[in-house]
C-alpha cells in the first residue's frame, strides 16, 4: 500500500508521544517548583538557573519566562528581564503579570511611555488592578521630570535638574541616561566627585558607554586636568563619532590649553600686553570651566600688576577668588596690589584668609608686615605732612620744616578768623612733631618699623611746637612775621 509508505516517510521521528509531552511538562513544572523555592528563598541566581532549565525543556510557556524575568529584576538586570516579560506576553497576550513586569522593566530603564503602554494595557485587562494603577501614577512622575528638567538644563537651573533626575531615579534605577544627566549637571556644579563616581559606575557596567565617557573627560576639564581630559573625549567619540558634547568639549579643551600656553610664554618673555591679550580670549573660550578661568583671571591680574593697573588687578583677582574661593595664590595677588595701593585693612583680610588655611612662615610675615603697615595708616603720616618722601635726608627734612613751620605759624595767621588761626595752629604743631621724630634717627626708626613712639616716653599731647620753632630759628629775636 502506496500510501503507507509516504506516511512513514513523513512521519516526524522528534514529534514526542502524548506520555513524552506530559513527562517533559512534569519536568518542567519540578524545575519551575524548585525555581521557585529558591526565589523564596531570595537565591536569585539559583532561581535563574532552574527557571532557565525550565524553559530549555517547554520554551512556549509563558509563566517559566515572566518568572525568569521576575528574578533577572530582582538581579537588577532589567535589560534581560526586560526580553523575557517580552517573549512572556508574545507566547500570552493576556499574562497579567507578564505585562505587569514589562511595564517595570520598561519603567526602571527610564522609558516611561513604553511603560505606560504596558500598564495599560494591564487595565484593559483588569481594570481594577491596583498595582497597574500605581506603577501608571509613577511612570506619569517620571515623564513630567523629564520634562523640568529638560526646561531647567536649557535655563541652567542644574540643581533643580539634579533634583527632577534624582526623584526620576526612583523610579527608574537603572536609567543610564538620567545618571547621566545628573552626572553632567554635577560636574557643571563643579561637584565633580560626585560626578565621577556616578560616571565610573555606568562605566563599570559598560565601559564603552560615550556619555559616561564624556562626563569623566568633563569632569577632569573642569578640574583643569586638561591634556587628560581630551584623551576621554576621544575615547567618547571613538564610541559615537557624533557625539555633539563630546565633540564640543574637546575642541574648547583644546583652545583653552593652547590659548592659555601661548599667555604664559607672553608673560615671560615679558611682552604683558599681549598676555593680557591671549588670557582675555582665553577667558571667552568656555565660561563653564570655572577652575581654569579663576587661573587665566589671576594670570591677567599679574599681568595688570605687571603694567601698574593696580585697580584692575585687584578686579581681576577678585573674579578669580568669586569662581574658586580656595584660591590661595588669587588672594596673595590681591593682597600685594592691596598693599601696593595702600589698601591696608584689605591686605591684613586677605593675608589673615591665606594664614589661616595654610600657616607658614611666609604667610605669617605677609600677614605680620601687612598688620604694621595698617596700623602706621592710622597714625598721623608726619612725611606727608612735611611734603617728602620716605627717603628723604636730614637735609630735605629741615628744609621742609623750616618751609612748612614758616607757612603754618600762627603769628603769620593773626589777622585771619578765629577758625582759620585754629585751624593753623593745629597744622603748625603737627609740624614740629614731624620734625621732632623725624630729625631723630632712633625716633624715626621706630616710626618707621610701626612701634608705638609712646614706649619711648613722648607724650604728644604736651608737646610744644613753638620751643621747636625757637630752637630752630636760633630763639627769641631769631625770626619776626613783623612788617611782613
Amino acid at each position: 500500500f502506496p500510501g503507507s509508505h509516504a506516511m512513514d516517510l513523513v512521519k516526524p521521528a522528534t514529534l514526542p508521544t502524548c506520555f513524552e509531552a506530559t513527562s517533559i511538562f512534569l519536568e518542567a513544572e519540578s524545575f519551575k517548583e524548585q525555581g521557585n523555592a529558591y526565589y523564596a528563598k531570595k537565591d536569585y541566581n539559583e532561581a535563574y538557573n532552574y527557571y532557565t532549565k525550565a524553559i530549555d525543556a517547554c520554551p512556549n510557556n509563558a509563566s517559566y519566562y515572566g518568572n525568569r524575568a521576575a528574578t533577572l529584576m530582582m538581579l537588577g538586570k532589567f535589560r534581560e528581564a526586560l526580553g523575557d516579560a517580552q517573549q512572556s506576553v508574545r507566547l500570552d497576550d493576556t499574562f497579567v503579570r507578564g505585562h505587569v513586569r514589562e511595564g517595570k522593566c520598561h519603567l526602571s530603564l527610564g522609558n516611561a511611555m513604553a511603560a505606560s503602554r504596558c500598564f495599560q494595557r494591564v487595565l484593559e485587562l483588569d481594570r481594577t488592578n491596583p498595582q497597574a494603577q500605581q506603577e501608571l501614577k509613577n511612570a506619569s512622575a517620571v515623564l513630567e521630570y523629564e520634562r523640568i528638567a529638560e526646561i531647567d538644563f536649557e535655563k541652567r537651573d542644574f540643581r533643580k535638574v539634579v533634583f527632577c533626575m534624582d526623584r526620576a531615579l526612583e523610579f527608574a534605577p537603572a536609567c543610564h541616561r538620567f545618571k547621566i544627566l545628573k552626572a553632567e549637571c554635577l560636574a557643571l556644579l563643579g561637584r565633580y566627585p560626585e560626578a565621577q563616581s556616578v560616571a565610573s559606575d555606568i562605566l563599570r557596567m559598560d565601559s564603552t558607554n560615550a556619555d559616561a565617557l564624556y562626563v569623566r573627560g568633563l569632569c577632569l576639564y573642569y578640574e583643569d586636568c586638561i591634556e587628560k581630559a581630551v584623551q576621554f573625549f576621544i575615547q567618547a567619540l571613538r564610541m559615537a563619532p557624533d557625539h555633539e558634547k563630546a565633540c564640543l568639549a574637546c575642541r574648547n579643551a583644546k583652545a583653552l590649553k593652547a590659548k592659555k600656553e601661548d599667555g604664559n610664554k607672553a608673560f615671560k618673555e615679558g611682552n604683558y600686553k599681549l598676555a593680557y591679550e591671549l588670557y582675555t580670549e582665553a577667558l571667552g573660550i568656555d565660561p563653564n570651566n570655572i577652575k581654569t578661568n579663576a587661573k587665566l583671571y589671576c594670570n591677567r591680574g599679574t599681568v595688570n600688576s605687571k603694567l601698574r593697573k593696580l585697580e584692575d588687578a585687584i578686579d581681576d583677582c577678585t573674579k578669580a577668588i568669586k569662581l574658586d574661593d580656595t584660591y590661595i595664590k588669587a588672594y596673595l595677588r590681591r593682597a600685594q596690589c592691596y598693599m601696593d595701593t595702600e589698601q591696608y585693612e584689605d591686605a591684613v583680610r586677605d593675608y589673615e584668609k591665606v594664614y589661616q588655611t595654610e600657616k607658614t612662615k611666609e604667610h605669617k610675615q605677609f600677614l605680620k608686615n601687612a598688620q604694621v603697615e595698617l596700623k602706621k595708616s592710622k597714625r598721623k603720616d608726619y612725611y606727608k605732612i612735611l611734603g617728602v618722601n620716605k627717603n628723604a635726608s636730614e637735609d630735605e627734612i629741615k628744609k621742609a620744616y623750616r618751609k612748612r613751620a614758616l607757612m603754618h605759624h600762627p603769628d603769620r595767621h593773626s589777622g585771619a578768623s578765629a577758625e582759620i588761626q585754629k585751624e593753623e595752629e593745629k597744622k603748625f604743631k603737627e609740624v614740629g612733631e614731624a620734625f621732632t621724630i623725624l630729625s631723630d634717627p632712633k625716633k624715626k626708626a621706630r616710626y618707621d618699623s610701626g612701634q608705638d613712639l609712646e614706649e619711648d616716653g613722648m607724650n604728644m599731647a604736651d608737646f610744644d611746637a613753638n620751643n621747636i620753632f625757637k630752637a630752630f630759628f636760633g630763639g627769641p629775636g631769631g625770626f619776626s612775621f613783623e612788617g611782613k
